[in-house]
């Protein structure tokens, strides 16, 4: 059987090298080569949407593809296409890069310049590897295999304004709809999501954190299954265990459930950290929940300007939720708009906290009444998203509902790492 091989190469030169080489090996079966790390992923989802077999046995990643980073489009890949082996060609083949590579998910390296028996022999060991883990997977084993889910991160313009409960409420109405759907805790110090839906638990967020490789297994084992059928994966009981959740550690996290889900909401509270920012930043849509009033308004402009200057995330690609809005009230959708800079969703939360003290209270907000107007509101919010499953007729009818108006809500699929 041949070895389908694909490499990924920006360099024009680099790819008339490599690929020559390549069609000289015996039963190599060379793919048309990909020129960077975004034609690269959207390549092997496509292909692994199909069926596990049809991905490449092998993927040459050469050191200067771009824009990700050849070792952070290692992990992209090992983490999300465990049955496809990585082998890295660069002029650096020196023990450090070497560990870092296999840290990363490769399963081999190649240097510069190519040496024919050198790659021929790597390229051989590798597809051996990924026809063995394909032999293994075919018997019952679990694989990633998803396209990509949409990750949506939801964070507070300071603390009380609401962000957990449009959380949570987002996670049951996709889950409702038939989508998979896992709800993460990223308020590493402080989260509440565990309070919210009356659950005690063993694992968390914490315990993925210094794992290399995330498999399916593993990360079965960290979620909680909730009575309603969503998934959770919560933050640490012991606040002082955040910590261990690194940017790095987060990336990993979110990627492998992106594989893994069909929507990843994450809570990320108000205090936004190095690992809320690594989320933020790899999202498909990031809301910042306000409540409208001066201080809170202030404290998104605040959010989005810090989120800007670091590069986190630009302000049109930030979306504003406006909660416990009253038709009453000087500071309107529009004008927070104005002041934060940033699109405001269409949909917003009505004040009324009575319809929710009790669910609050019992630590049972899953079970908050259909009639509930935040309830319904949130769940509108949801289909705007567009992270809830609807009949064909209903996508036909809504099509255009969010472009150019103030409702829109920009989904922007993260090319840097996180898929």
């Amino acid at each position: 059987m041949p070895t389908r091989i694909l490499p990924a190469v920006g360099d024009a030169d680099a790819v008339r090298s490599i690929t020559t080489l390549l069609s000289q090996l015996p039963d190599a079966e060379p793919v048309a080569p990909v020129v960077d790390s975004t034609q690269l992923v959207d390549t092997l989802a496509r292909l692994a949407a199909e069926s596990v077999d049809d991905l490449p046995e092998v993927v040459v990643v050469h050191e200067r593809i771009g824009p990700v980073p050849a070792l952070e489009l290692i992990r992209e890949v090992a983490l999300r296409f465990p049955a496809v082996g990585v082998i890295l060609v660069t002029s650096d083949p020196g023990p450090g890069l070497f560990q870092a590579a296999m840290d990363y998910g490769a399963r081999g390296l190649v240097a510069l310049p190519l040496s024919y028996e050198e790659l021929a022999s790597r390229v051989q060991a590798v597809a051996q590897w990924s026809v063995g883990v394909r032999r293994h997977l075919g018997s019952g084993g679990d694989v990633f295999t998803g396209v990509g889910g949409t990750v949506v991160t939801v964070g507070g313009a300071k603390g009380g304004v609401g962000a957990t409960l449009t959380a949570v409420q987002l996670a049951l109405a996709a889950q409702a709809s038939g989508r998979s759907t896992v709800l993460v805790d990223m308020d590493l110090q402080a989260g509440d999501i565990a309070s919210y839906l009356d659950v005690q638990f063993r694992r968390s967020v914490a315990d993925l954190a210094a794992i290399n490789d995330i498999s399916p297994r593993v990360l079965a084992d960290a979620v909680f299954r909730h009575d309603t059928g969503l998934a959770l994966l919560l933050a640490p009981g012991e606040g002082e265990r955040g910590e261990e959740v690194t940017d790095r550690a987060a990336r990993q996290i979110v990627s492998a459930l992106r594989s893994r889900y069909e929507v990843v909401v994450i809570d990320c509270g108000a205090q936004l950290g190095g690992a809320g920012a690594a989320a933020v930043e790899m999202a498909d849509a990031a809301l910042l929940v306000t409540t409208p009033d001066v201080v809170a308004v202030r404290g998104a402009k605040r959010a989005v300007r810090m989120w800007d200057r670091l590069q986190i995330r630009k302000a049109e690609e930030t979306t504003v939720v406006v909660n416990r809005h009253t038709r009453g009230t000087e500071i309107q959708p529009a004008l927070i708009q104005k002041i934060t800079g940033t699109p405001v969703a269409g949909t917003t939360v009505p004040a009324n906290f009575k319809e929710l003290q009790g669910a609050v209270d019992a630590g049972r907000v899953h079970e908050l009444d259909a009639k509930s107007t935040v309830k319904q509101a949130l769940w509108a919010l949801a289909g705007e998203l567009r992270l809830v499953k609807a009949p064909e007729a209903d996508h036909r009818k809504g099509a255009g509902r969010f472009r150019g108006d103030r409702g829109s809500v920009s989904f922007r699929r993260r090319k840097d790492g996180g898929g």
